[in-house]
């Protein structure tokens, strides 16, 4: 009888192992190695793919440029998501007829997003180009770096939001309406409705919001990858990028495993620290 529970948790258990555990340490063999494409391993280096990825100036600044566009994008997937909900939820009967529109980004593939932005971007006929030049305003979106960075954390923001929107819709949905009639008798201002008590009881769930997004988007590749490609230069070349074009493109496989070793290490503290902070703001 006892061997029951295992035989349940086997098809678990051989998939983390044949999915994350031998090609973990497969990646973690690469690092200390000479990988030649069609050859395998030539020989052992040590610590060498670690030394060139430290003293790499392009794995640097890939890391800056990772943590500016998960530090702008983020927080303002979370707000925008949060009040989504919170106005859907004032707005009951139209809560059909909103939902599936606000959720439908979600459910379409960052590649096709990034295709979709450079028609919108582009200089030469896109659509949000177009508007703003009619409105004086000629923000080259395409061709210079903080104009490729902001058009990917602004389809960034239009596919997740709605992540964060259903579950703000969640969060919302579990607090008692006793709650709201009896602030209604103090107050019938909905701003402080939403800053007193749908916000702090909403919190644990956007907490875990807000995890997900985290861990999600410094693992963002496909729709920078699509839109810019990592340009111009290297100025959108995203942390997932660089490590792509140094694996897949240049064959360097030692140095691109040393580079995903050091930045699972440098996410994984990082998420540590969070989510204790987290833990703290529960007290």
């Amino acid at each position: 009888m006892n061997i029951v529970k295992y035989v349940f948790i086997l098809p678990a258990a051989l998939w983390i192992l044949s999915f994350t555990i031998i090609p973990l340490f497969s990646a973690i063999n690469y690092t200390f190695a000479n990988y030649v494409l069609g050859r395998g391993i030539t020989g052992y280096v040590g610590f060498t793919n670690y030394i060139n990825v430290l003293s790499s100036r392009a794995f640097w600044y890939s890391l800056f440029i990772t943590i500016v566009y998960v530090s702008i994008a983020v927080p303002l997937e979370l707000i925008l998501g949060f009040l989504l909900a919170w106005f859907v939820t004032l707005c009951p009967r139209e809560h059909n007829f909103f939902r599936p529109i606000l959720t439908a980004p979600l459910f379409t593939m960052e590649v096709a997003i990034g295709y979709l932005g450079i028609t919108l971007f582009t200089s030469q006929g896109g659509l949000f180009a177009e508007v703003l030049s009619y409105l004086g305003l000629n923000v080259p979106w395409m061709t210079t770096s903080y104009g490729g960075l902001a058009a990917s954390i602004i389809l960034d923001i239009w596919r997740w939001t709605p992540f964060v929107f259903l579950i703000s819709m969640a969060g919302l949905a579990a607090i008692p309406d006793q709650l709201y009639e009896a602030a209604l008798l103090e107050t019938s201002n909905y701003r402080q409705l939403m800053t007193n008590i749908a916000f702090p009881l909403s919190w644990p769930v956007l907490s875990v919001a807000l995890l997900l997004r985290l861990i999600e988007g410094l693992k963002t590749f496909g729709l920078p990858l699509a839109l810019t490609g990592g340009g111009p230069g290297i100025s959108t070349q995203l942390f997932s990028i660089l490590n792509y074009y140094t694996t897949i493109q240049f064959f360097d496989f030692g140095k691109g495993s040393a580079m995903a070793i050091i930045y699972l290490l440098l996410v994984s503290i990082a998420i540590s620290f969070i989510f204790s902070g987290l833990r703290k703001s529960f007290d």
